[in-house]
């Protein structure tokens, strides 16, 4: 596959940590506020500017996206952002006291995801689809990477160590959850680009929406524009798959569907085999665990041989005996009575939301692995939506493909 050195846009090293942020789509205008209060050099400005607006104001997305673009650019024209002197690579390690990835931050190209070198295995919505595009239209930007995965290349990893025991990082910060983040300028990216010519294949693990947006922007972009080969390319992460790590993405109703705790017990035990359990954490894949009146359940069943990998997953399984056929949820997508809870949140927020009445009942799921997700995207399946939560996430903000001819 074909990735690109870019002239990244980059906050300065000093102002690193104060513009670093979560990722746009892992928190609510609430939760964002809160975590850009105080600290007018969050890039939440730019990727959330809907904390501008005072609660239980409702701006439309035309407004957002202004405000986003208004946003970026009063960072670039105050020094909160610059770019470098010429394109490189570089090197992009998220660590903690059990964990570490290293990836390489790069420019990918559009045409690759056209053509399937860049593969998916989510369904994108039409709506997130127009938002991401309109908002990278607004900033003429790509303002949050794509989180790609590849199958391990042992001469990559080998240079990656290399540059990460030697060279002297460009930022080097430890985010208020706990995730050290470190990046290094790639002095040889000719190296690295011809080496990843022998990788065939990139899966996108997270940002399935900027990806097909990206590709958008491209599609739009004349041959004579004198920014289309810059539009042609997208900003993204790409890690070896041996190092990304996914957690679980659990699942809660809001509603039994009209039935009694007993009747929904009597009829899930008709289809899994139900036991009383203490740990609320499935201990491997085959098996959900239920969360209903202050009790943890087991839910397990007999393996199935499938020709199709999707089918196999334990998401797909709760979706497909329970929770359609029992409470009436027939796309998971768009029913209103489910909802989704990342496995950061930890089993104790689906007790929560039960015990509190948001919810009627929850599901603590077994994480999905990479090499399933690989499996379904090369036999073109779809995952169910929500199927994996990859952590430790990307901050947002530490470089910015901008395709506009100035700031």
């Amino acid at each position: 596959m074909r990735i690109m050195p870019f002239r990244a846009w980059m906050p300065p090293p000093a102002l690193a940590a104060k513009v670093a942020a979560v990722p746009y789509d892992v928190v609510d205008t609430e939760e964002a506020r809160a975590l850009a209060t105080g600290n007018p050099a969050s890039f939440l400005h730019v990727t959330r500017p809907d904390i501008g607006w005072p609660p239980g104001a409702t701006p439309t997305s035309e407004e957002l996206h202004w405000a986003a673009a208004a946003n970026w650019t009063r960072f670039c024209r105050e020094g909160i952002f610059g770019p470098i002197a010429t394109p490189a690579l570089f090197l992009y390690r998220l660590s903690t006291a059990s964990h570490s990835q290293t990836g390489i931050a790069a420019c990918c190209d559009t045409q690759e995801y056209e053509a399937g070198i860049i593969r998916t295995h989510e369904k994108t919505r039409r709506d997130k689809e127009d938002d991401r595009t309109d908002h990278i239209r607004a900033l003429a930007a790509h303002d949050e990477p794509v989180l790609l995965a590849y199958r391990d290349h042992p001469q990559l990893l080998t240079l990656s160590k290399e540059i990460e025991a030697a060279e002297p990082p460009l930022f080097d910060f430890v985010a208020p959850d706990g995730v050290r983040h470190t990046m290094w300028r790639i002095a040889q990216s000719e190296m690295f680009v011809r080496l990843f010519q022998e990788v065939p294949l990139a899966y996108i693990a997270d940002g399935h929406h900027r990806a097909a947006a990206a590709a958008r922007i491209a599609r739009e972009a004349s041959a004579a524009s004198a920014d289309a080969d810059e539009r042609r390319f997208f900003a993204a992460a790409l890690f070896p798959a041996s190092q990304l790590r996914i957690l679980p993405y659990h699942r809660c109703v809001r509603d039994l569907n009209g039935l009694s705790t007993q009747e929904f017990l009597r009829a899930i035990s008709k289809l899994f085999i139900v036991r009383d359990v203490s740990t609320p954490e499935p201990q491997q894949p085959g098996r959900f665990c239920l969360f209903l009146e202050n009790r943890w359940y087991e839910c397990s069943w007999e393996p199935t041989s499938s020709s199709a990998p999707v089918a196999e997953l334990d998401v797909s399984v709760l979706q497909n005996r329970l929770l359609q056929p029992v409470l009436n949820i027939a796309d998971p997508r768009t029913s209103p009575r489910l909802e989704f809870v990342g496995g950061i949140r930890g089993t104790a927020e689906l007790e929560r939301r039960v015990r509190s009445g948001l919810a009627a009942a929850a599901f603590a799921m077994h994480p999905t692995t990479l090499d399933q997700l690989m499996a379904i995207a090369d036999a073109g399946g779809i995952m169910p939506p929500k199927s994996t939560w990859f952590e430790p996430k990307l901050r947002s903000g530490l470089f910015v493909h901008s395709f506009a001819q100035e700031q």
